[in-house]
């Protein structure tokens, strides 16, 4: 199980919901606290602005769901399924993701801000415009993902593999290229300079 980050415990389960086919359902506006989903199918489901607060995911299904300003704060999601799922302006402050798979995982602005994404295989996932300050991508998979205009300050990239991803307008601050892979990565004049100085080099004007 992957650990929050700082040891922050995992919140009390107050409820179970096992086994259900939710599969198409609009979860527009709802709200649920303290839930714990196990195998329980969402694939296509949609829902703008439903709320999830300290809830857990087992074995859940969010394959071709679409969320749209939707929030999971402080949610586990533990062996759950995210193939060609979008979520767009939602908020995940908090949550952490454990052995999940992705696949075509497309996330369009909102606010990632410490999630925990271990070890997560997010190869050719896109993810623009989002705020992931202070995540966990340490060892994360990141070969040919676009993270585009991320702001990525404070986050956790030690042996991360950035392999040919787009990571241009991202903030690289917190990026150490001796800890990672960036072989063919593609990154913009600014950010070459950011590296650069990382790696100890002055650059100056000709």
């Amino acid at each position: 199980m992957a650990e929050r980050k700082h040891g922050r415990p995992a919140p009390p389960i107050e409820s179970t919901v096992r086994s259900e086919d939710w599969d198409g359902r609009d979860l527009s506006g709802e709200e649920h606290t303290r839930v714990e989903f196990v195998d329980v199918d969402l694939t296509e489901t949609s829902g703008r602005g439903a709320v999830f607060t300290e809830c857990v995911f087992r074995a859940v299904r969010f394959n071709v769901s679409s969320y749209t300003d939707a929030a999971f704060i402080n949610c586990t999601f533990v062996r759950c399924s995210f193939f060609d799922a979008t979520l767009t302006g939602c908020k995940l402050v908090g949550s952490v993701f454990d052995g999940c798979t992705y696949g075509l995982f497309t996330v369009e602005g909102g606010d990632w801000s410490f999630t925990g994404l271990p070890g997560a295989d997010l190869r050719g996932s896109s993810f623009r415009r989002v705020r992931m300050r202070e995540a966990d991508l340490t060892g994360a998979r990141l070969q040919k993902a676009s993270f585009r205009d991320v702001d990525l300050s404070g986050a956790w990239l030690q042996k991360a593999d950035l392999s040919e991803c787009d990571l241009r307008g991202s903030d690289l601050s917190s990026l150490d290229p001796h800890a990672t892979s960036l072989t063919r990565a593609v990154i913009d004049p600014y950010q070459a300079i950011v590296i650069a100085q990382a790696l100890g080099l002055e650059v100056k004007e000709a």
